[in-house]
């Protein structure tokens, strides 16, 4: 279907064909209309479907035939990363540019003083994370009492990262009467308590099947032991020629470990993590997605919302402990339709955290042994840890520490999250 059959503006689809778009996904197909029609909507979809697009462009057309107040908030978009955020604010502005929207994004980090400043001249759209958000709202330099439309975008995420709280305090500082968008990868039972909190008799998209990877994606195991993995993934990125490279590991120290040695092994890395500031992580990523640098080694949490267009290769240097993570990791290719390789590098310890992810995707994927880089059978299983030496049982989150982000599952539809499996 075309972007002109969906009941956009002109102004709007003049910006989208100028972003070199003319058909829409099958999210923006189904989101697009309904959120026009000014209902709530929860909404499936896995990263790298355009699912942005699908809440921005109905959003701004909504602002368009809304009563027009210079000095108030009149949408509100919360994300669970500050990439996301920037992310979203970007979109909004290329397809609000032919429109007199001013947006606002707001997160940690950086400067609050300058977001003070720019919500003082009058915004539109803010797009915000819920921690900063809830630091404006505590030193009442933003109003959200005229908000008509909100979007959780990853809610999953938000809840995974435990934000509870802090949504349940700004839907306080919310009107009653508005819209509500509710976007999520998965369907848990925690995501429809919160829907069910949230939304009011909402339409329902499912696009992709929970758990499910976005189509166009090659999924490769290389079994490998654990210390000669950088030494491999040397050789496929110099072998293959691959040119830009997104790479995960576990640990914020891992990630700075490994960007080195690669740039000793002669390839441009560079680590993002939560303990880069703001401007280095954007000059890391604005460096990669120029071909400044090769391989970019990043977090779970640091690449979350990452948007990077035709990235052709992303490598699990090591396997996340939720399986879920790996269907958001491998997400960052094969975005808007191309094609894309997700490679993992599996030692003997993670042979659990392979099955699970495997169970979760509902397949075997495929293994391939590297000549030279075969496995010693002799090596035992050691365990996996996380961080600072705290080991984690493979697959599984610490009810302690879930219940801790959750403040204890009380609270109507904020329950603590189950253990995973």
């Amino acid at each position: 279907m075309l972007f002109n059959q969906l009941g956009l503006t002109a102004e709007l689809l003049r910006a989208v064909k100028e972003q070199g778009y003319e058909k829409a996904t099958p999210i923006q197909q189904q989101a697009i209309p309904l959120v026009l029609e000014g209902g709530d909507v929860l909404a499936g979809a896995q990263t790298g479907t355009g699912k942005t697009a699908a809440f921005t462009l109905p959003l701004l057309q909504r602002l368009q035939h809304g009563t027009v107040n210079r000095r108030r908030v009149r949408a509100l978009v919360l994300t669970p990363t500050r990439e996301l955020a920037a992310q979203v604010a970007d979109s909004i502005r290329d397809y609000g540019r032919h429109l007199p929207f001013r947006t606002a994004v707001i997160y940690g980090g950086v400067s609050i003083n300058t977001q003070i400043a720019k919500l003082r001249k009058g915004v539109d759209v803010v797009v915000a994370t819920p921690g900063r958000l809830l630091d404006h709202l505590q030193q009442r330099t933003i109003d959200l009492g005229a908000v008509e439309l909100l979007v959780l975008d990853e809610a999953d995420r938000m809840l995974d990262m435990g934000f509870i709280r802090d949504i349940r305090k700004v839907m306080k500082a919310l009107p009653a009467e508005r819209q509500n968008l509710l976007f999520s990868a998965t369907f848990s039972q925690e995501i429809r308590r919160l829907a069910n909190d949230l939304l009011d008799s909402p339409a329902e998209i499912r696009i992709a099947v929970n758990g499910k990877p976005a189509d166009g994606i090659s999924q490769v195991v290389y079994p490998v032991d654990r210390q000669r993995k950088r030494e491999l993934l040397s050789h496929l990125i110099g072998k293959e020629n691959w040119r830009q490279v997104l790479v995960f590991t576990r640990t914020k120290h891992g990630a700075n470990r490994l960007a080195k040695q690669l740039e000793s092994d002669g390839l441009n890395s560079a680590a993002i993590h939560g303990n880069k500031s703001q401007s280095a992580r954007l000059a890391a990523l604005r460096d990669f997605k120029a071909g400044k640098v090769r391989v970019l080694v990043a977090t779970d949490l640091a690449a979350r919302g990452l948007d990077i267009e035709r990235l052709p290769h992303v490598v699990n240097f090591e396997l996340p402990h939720v399986s879920e993570d790996y269907v958001h990791r491998i997400g960052r290719t094969a975005r808007a339709g191309n094609e894309g390789h997700a490679i993992s590098l599996v030692c003997v310890d993670e042979h659990k955290l392979l099955a699970g992810i495997e169970k979760l995707l509902q397949t075997r994927l495929r293994q391939e042994t590297i000549s030279g880089y075969e496995p010693d059978p002799r090596i035992k299983a050691e365990p996996v840890t996380q961080g600072r030496g705290q080991q984690r049982p493979s697959g599984k989150r610490r009810n302690g520490a879930a219940k801790r982000r959750s403040g204890g599952g009380k609270g109507k539809g904020f329950g603590r999250r189950p253990a995973y499996a």
